[in-house]
């Protein structure tokens, strides 16, 4: 399966305008064969603390016409799409990323378990793992922090998944940490990862980009640096076994590794 890492500028508060970037990076990406297409975090609001304050789209709205050029781009690809936005969920609000189907089909799939800094004002976290089946390749969501915590894309490969999806926006500077933090996710897991991040500036944030693909052992398939595009690979199951086969470090864990002595 082909998949896509899209990479773009979000305008804060620019429901509208982010929908309609989001369409276009779609048909990007759906022009190089991509049957999935992963976009940033908040890249439907923005990542920007006034635009989190803001009105967000309602999670009973997401049959809603704000979503329709996104939908629509999605139905003429045969593509699913998962997009990263604030939610409003009437009791709290959450990073949540959307699911869209090749039929035009939003669910929202999967709440940032793992709120980070500044966000904790605005967003609560959420409490469950998500998986999408995409071709009977299974893929793991997270979203930005999420991918900090190995346990996490540990989780999503010992259910199963085949590679770990997560969209960011990693601030200016911090190109070391993001690029070997995705590596070590695949490499330890022996699974794919696919990362997508803002790129440009939204509210007093300057994003670095880097969206990538990375094999099960930690090698970048497709990278971006910090332009609007998309990078694109291919996902084979055969070579996740294959690596796990090889590389037996997952299966080789040890769940208790008990006491600690100090001499």
């Amino acid at each position: 399966m082909i998949v896509a890492a899209a990479q773009g500028e979000s305008v804060s508060g620019e429901l509208a305008t982010n929908v309609a970037t989001a369409a276009r990076l779609l048909g990007q990406a759906a022009d190089q064969g991509a049957r999935l297409v992963l976009l940033p975090e908040a890249f439907l609001t923005g990542y920007d603390l006034a635009a989190f304050a803001g009105p967000l789209p309602s999670a009973d709205d997401l049959d809603g016409g704000w979503l329709d050029p996104l939908r629509d781009a999605a139905r003429a690809a045969n593509a699913y799409v998962l997009v990263n936005t604030g939610l409003d969920r009437g009791d709290r609000r959450t990073l949540t990323t959307l699911l869209i189907r090749p039929d035009g089909d939003a669910v929202a799939a999967y709440d940032k378990q793992h709120v980070h800094d500044e966000e904790r004002r605005y967003f609560t976290g959420g409490t469950d793992g998500t998986s999408v089946v995409v071709d009977g390749i299974e893929l793991g969501v997270s979203v930005c922090y999420d991918g900090s915590f190995p346990e996490h894309a540990r989780a999503a490969a010992e259910a199963g998944a085949h590679a770990y999806l997560n969209s960011a926006g990693w601030f200016a500077g911090s190109e070391h940490r993001r690029d070997l933090n995705y590596a070590a996710r695949a490499l330890e897991n022996g699974i794919y990862v696919v990362f997508s991040g803002l790129a440009g500036r939204c509210g007093k944030f300057e994003f670095n980009g880097g969206s990538a693909v990375y094999d099960p052992e930690g090698r970048p398939l497709a990278r971006l640096g910090d332009e609007e595009g998309v990078a694109v690979a291919e996902l084979d199951p055969e070579l996740v076994a294959t690596t796990r086969a090889t590389i037996t470090t997952g299966a080789d864990r040890l769940s208790d590794l008990g006491g600690r002595l100090r001499l």
